[in-house]
């Protein structure tokens, strides 16, 4: 049989080979010129399809949030609704950055849930029709997947995923899910113009589809299709040349040299800033190329007109002045498409100290733009657990202190810490693709240096997340195993505690003619690294770190912020704010592995030591996040933590070693361990030595010197490749996590609904949280195809 599908080796759609699609596998589609290119009549190799398949064995986490929820007064219940609400309206606008397929992907599976009066008598149906038990799991965790990351993209590494089954096979699933009514065939030819619209691209995975990323490299609709770097490169500087952020942006380009950008905002065209620009672009070279920018509000409009209608709803229920000033700058901001107006609301946002009641909302983090630049959409609501912050109140009571055992000169540090608010939070809703362990935000560079910030650790993520289970843990030692699950939890904590609030809360940036900058020009400091005068190149005014550092400044400065981590949890005094008081002899479970067997105070922390092992362990991990193909780091934490491993390799003595093996299963294995005596002295040297590096480089805005020095540890070796196909046959799968769903009970009063960790039960949450059918998320995804579609 042979039909029309996008071919996974050209991406062409042409008519394809069909290997029996009513079989239990995976299809991978080739036409007949790429599988005549192959080995005879062959098709190419098959790709490794437990990269783009989630396993059935993924586990399914809770984010519990039932009793911080019963402990709020009314009026915080029906503040955070509105905010929950706002939050997951916007969260639509992850679908449409994430792919051109998943908001009509999000629409067939929303459709079909919907009208399921039970998903187990969806199964049994199935089963009926002659699907095994395994198929049903199959068939479930993929939708399950596609919901908890908001997409056909993994949130945490950006690679594409397809369903387990064929096309007609995971068809007939959905389908057994329409009522058997006679209502049915209204409902079918609903659901079958959603299929048909996203079967093909759902599918597809020739090598651009694969990934996310720019140009021939991946996909992004943070961008037209045929859009380059170059692109990317020169509409940054026209944004920089006009002083105006690219976070709430997107780019299109409509014809060489010119190109649209669309700004986010409930109101749509007659902005006073819509018009058209020219450009002269003058490269380094010195030669001026002309280009023309036109700037367009409206982007997303609808879905922004939602967020502000829950904003205002939840005005009435603010509890001081300055959340209401935030929720009026938010309002302003997400209508007008301001990004000052966000700024007044972050303002007002880090002056609103201790609220029962936390959250933020808007576009904040660059991960998922390949360029770096340009923000996804974000928000959460959360409790503050008052108990738990208490630890980390006191860790900001002592920053100041501790800053200063960070290994670069004071002129590189901000002049005043303004002691921001640190909390841990019970999250009640995280409207985004993924939901992370902790936050330093905003992430304006102005308002981090004058204003000040807040960290928050989410507690309830880090117990759902984080436990460390029954099975043994990949590529730790069997000396290890014991002292690794029993400290990882409280490792993480401190790690994550110090990484946010001392990492990303430290630094100094300098930019051009400004007298900051004057003044250390007048000191006659010499860089700490050539030991030369300092001659800059410091940042272009208007320009931040996000847009001169590109898409390497998400990984380079959670980098940073995780050698802070492993630099400072070495001090006493900090592990005594998170209650880890001395040990007075080496514990029983240290690792025969370690070389050390000092039983005196000076002997490091079990918490420090797993530390250290768990960053060796990420670095080692994070191959799963390289491309061989393209060459690129699929994400900004993963690829952090290998540019750290090979930092502690290259310090040699026999801190780390990477030993392969034969596991227990008679695989091949690596094995990581670090020697515990050297952690304090060859550990910490080399740590200290490059992240004094890091920081002088992103305070000068050195580009060349910082990209140099971090791309120098990002080379994957071929001793590192071969480690690498040992951590692919041994990855494990991203935990799904079950969020709690906020509405009105029968008298209006605001009630807490949770679901089960299941599939099924994350779901059953998107079920409740979003209506079955949604035509402006249609008519906007239809509205993008023509540019992001290759």
């Amino acid at each position: 049989m042979v039909h029309g599908r996008i071919c996974s080796c050209c991406g062409e759609k042409r008519t394809v080979l069909d290997r029996d699609e009513s079989a239990n596998t995976n299809q991978v589609f080739w036409c007949q010129p790429c599988a005549e290119d192959g080995d005879g009549d062959a098709p190419p190799p098959p790709l490794d399809m437990s990269i783009y398949t989630i396993p059935t064995t993924t586990t399914v986490v809770v984010l519990d949030a039932t009793q911080a929820f019963e402990g709020l007064t009314l009026t915080e219940k029906h503040y955070a609704l509105e905010l929950s609400r706002a939050d997951w309206a916007g969260s639509k606008i992850c679908l449409l950055q994430c792919s051109p397929e998943s908001p009509l992907i999000f629409s067939l599976l929303q459709f079909v849930f919907s009208n399921t009066e039970d998903i187990a008598l969806m199964a049994a149906r199935a089963k009926d029709a002659g699907f095994t038990e395994e198929e049903v799991k199959e068939a479930m965790m993929y939708c399950a997947a596609f919901y908890g990351n908001l997409g056909n993209y993994k949130s945490f590494g950006d690679t594409k995923f397809v369903p387990v089954l064929s096309p007609a096979w995971f068809r007939l699933f959905l389908v057994s899910g329409l009522p058997s009514t006679n209502t049915q065939t209204s409902k079918l030819q609903t659901f079958d113009e959603l299929w048909d619209g996203c079967v093909d691209r759902m599918y597809s995975l020739p090598p651009r589809h694969r990934q996310l990323g720019l140009g021939t490299k991946g996909i992004s609709t943070y961008f037209s299709s045929n859009c380059g770097p170059d692109d990317a490169d020169v509409a940054a500087r026209f944004l920089t040349s006009i002083q105006m952020s690219p976070y709430n942006t997107r780019l299109f380009k409509t014809s060489p040299n010119t190109y649209t950008i669309r700004i986010a905002s409930a109101v749509e065209g007659n902005h006073e800033t819509d018009a058209v620009y020219p450009f002269d672009d003058i490269e380094k070279g010195g030669e001026s190329e002309h280009y023309t920018f036109t700037l367009q509000h409206g982007d997303y409009a609808p879905i922004m007109t939602r967020i502000n209608t829950h904003l205002q709803a939840a005005l009435p229920h603010a509890a001081n002045p300055h959340q209401t000033s935030m929720l009026t700058s938010y309002i302003q901001s997400f209508s007008s498409g301001s990004i000052n107006d966000h700024k007044t609301a972050s303002t007002h946002w880090i002056r609103d100290t201790g609220p029962a009641v936390e959250s933020y909302i808007g576009f904040i983090e660059s991960y998922r733009d390949p360029s770096g630049a340009r923000a996804e959409w974000e928000g959460f609501v959360a409790i503050v657990n008052r108990d738990v912050s208490r630890k980390f109140g006191a860790l900001v009571e002592n920053a100041e202190s501790m800053l200063e055992l960070l290994p670069w000169p004071v002129e590189f540090e901000k002049d005043i810490f303004l002691r921001p608010d640190f909390t841990s939070l019970e999250v009640l809703a995280f409207g985004s693709s993924g939901v992370p362990a902790g936050i330093n935000i905003p992430n304006y560079d102005d308002l981090r240096q004058d204003v000040g910030f807040k960290n928050v650790s989410l507690g309830n993520v880090l117990s759902a997340s984080y436990g460390s289970g029954e099975k043994p843990v990949t590529f730790v030692a069997h000396d290890d195993q014991v002292l690794f699950k029993k400290f990882k939890g409280d490792s993480f904590e401190v790690q994550v505690g110090i990484h946010e609030l001392l990492g990303h809360g430290s630094g100094k940036l300098y930019h051009k003619d400004t007298t900051e900058t004057q003044s250390l020009l007048d000191s006659k400091l010499l860089h700490p690294l050539t030991q030369q005068p300092i001659t800059g190149p410091f940042y272009q005014p208007g320009s931040t770190w996000d847009t001169t550092f590109g898409k390497l400044a998400s990984s380079y400065e959670e980098c940073r912020a995780e050698c802070c981590g492993l630099y400072l949890c070495l001090e006493q005094r900090v592990l005594s704010v998170f209650g880890h008081e001395p040990q007075t002899h080496a514990s029983s479970s240290v690792s025969s592995s370690s070389s050390s067997t000092s039983t005196t105070p000076d002997d490091i922390h079990d918490v420090s030591y797993i530390n250290w092992l768990l960053m060796v362990r990420a670095g080692l991990v994070g191959l799963e996040f390289y491309s061989p193909e393209t060459g690129e780091w699929r994400q900004a934490h993963m690829w952090a933590r290998y540019v750290i491993l090979q930092v502690l390799l290259e310090a040699g003595e026999g801190l780390v070693t990477l030993t392969t093996t034969t596991g227990d299963d008679g695989e091949p294995d690596v094995v990581c361990t670090i020697d515990r005596a050297k952690i304090a002295t060859v550990g910490k040297t080399a740590i200290g030595q490059f992240l004094r590096a890091l920081q002088v480089h992103k305070s000068l805005g050195d580009v060349e010197a910082g990209t140099k020095l971090f791309q120098r540890y990002s080379i994957v070796t071929p001793a590192m490749s071969a480690a690498r196909a040992i951590v692919m046959a041994r990855k494990e799968a991203r935990k799904l996590m079950v969020q709690p769903h906020l509405e009105e009970g029968p008298d209006g009063t605001p009630v807490i609904r949770s679901f089960p960790g299941t599939p099924a039960g994350l779901i059953e949450s998107f079920v409740a949280r979003f209506p079955a059918e949604d035509a402006e998320l249609l008519a906007l995804a239809e509205k993008d195809m023509v540019h992001v579609l290759d």
